[in-house]
């Protein structure tokens, strides 16, 4: 089968939604060209601009950093009008790299994704979006906020562990007056974080869990991964000794319910009761080399000479025969 041409789309929302900003890209770019694909990078901020560029020259397979378009580099902050990069695949009848356009909008809210696994008995934490719910409507105590359509842990902090209707209230008045945003809440879920990456399609997809931690001393009262915390050489990646099998279990039967494709990364966390429980699903993972936890797991699974360029291959090459299946 002809190699493809493998167009990077990027923006400035790159970092915020996606892999991560240009340096990122230029390193995938790196990786898809070690691969023995053709690549090229292109930069949009409108449907005009990212047309333009895909006909700017050949385009066989488009990987999008992007979600949306957007002109902010520090949150997702979903607009009503939002122009959804995949939509646009689609009316162009152009393959792309990830979930498909439906997937994208219910992964990239996290309320979405509880309803959807939940609906397919899936395990996932007590759940409420307010608004449309109400404060007192929240029947769970500790209860975690936090906003519902970013990543990177953005909007939590200390103060996202709430224990009464009043800390609730004002950790959620916070969200919609900081970040513009509907406030999930959950019931709190005081065990050990992990993170689980799947690969690939069908008979060939991999599932590899990874154990999340931190230096306890860098906590506070709780074992909450805080936005402070991410980016900063703080966390650490490795195969887990415990919840392997149950890990794997939740990760499939979440994949086959939301119709998840190519890579996407699962965050779980062990509840009241000693069993995960999913928090939410990325369609578009971070791709940093070394830093970010897709690169870090599959790194521990597949050690090798350039572990990062290998990943990559994967990711491209099982798009591409499952678009040309």
């Amino acid at each position: 089968m002809e190699k493809p041409c493998v167009v990077l789309l990027t923006g400035s929302g790159g970092d915020a939604q996606g892999w991560g900003n240009m340096s990122v890209t230029e390193a995938v770019f790196g990786a898809v060209k070690a691969n023995g694909f053709d690549c090229r990078i292109v930069t949009a901020e409108s449907r005009k601009e990212m047309e333009a560029g895909l006909q700017s020259g050949p385009c066989s397979l488009v990987w999008s950093a992007l979600y949306f378009f957007s002109p902010r580099s520090d949150i997702i902050a979903i607009p009503e009008d939002a122009v959804w990069v995949a939509d646009v695949l689609d009316e162009l009848h152009i393959p792309y790299i990830g979930p498909s356009a439906r997937t994208m909008k219910n992964l990239i809210s996290k309320f979405a994704t509880h309803e959807i696994l939940a609906a397919a008995g899936v395990a996932v934490p007590k759940h409420w979006l307010i608004p449309p719910a109400r404060p007192e409507d929240v029947s769970t105590f500790p209860a975690f906020v936090k906003p519902n359509g970013e990543s990177r842990s953005v909007g939590i902090n200390e103060k996202s562990v709430t224990c009464n209707p009043d800390e609730l209230k004002k950790q959620i008045d916070f969200i919609h007056r900081e970040l513009g945003q509907e406030a999930v809440i959950e019931e709190y879920l005081p065990g050990e974080e992990y993170t689980v990456m799947v690969i690939g399609n069908g008979k060939e997809q991999e599932i590899l869990p990874g154990r999340v931690t931190v230096p306890k001393e860098c906590y506070g009262k709780y074992p909450v991964l805080r936005s402070d915390l991410r980016g900063v050489g703080l966390t650490h990646v490795s195969i887990p000794d415990a919840h392997i099998e149950e890990a794997k279990g939740l990760a499939a039967a979440a994949c086959r319910a939301l119709q998840c494709s190519d890579h996407i990364r699962i965050d779980m966390k062990v509840g009241s009761d000693g069993k995960l429980r999913i928090m939410e699903v990325n369609g578009i993972p971070g791709l940093k080399p070394v830093k970010s936890w897709s690169p870090q797991i599959f790194a521990l699974y597949h050690p090798g000479e350039e572990p990062y360029r290998d990943l990559i291959g994967t990711i491209v090459s099982c798009a591409w025969e499952r678009a040309n299946g």
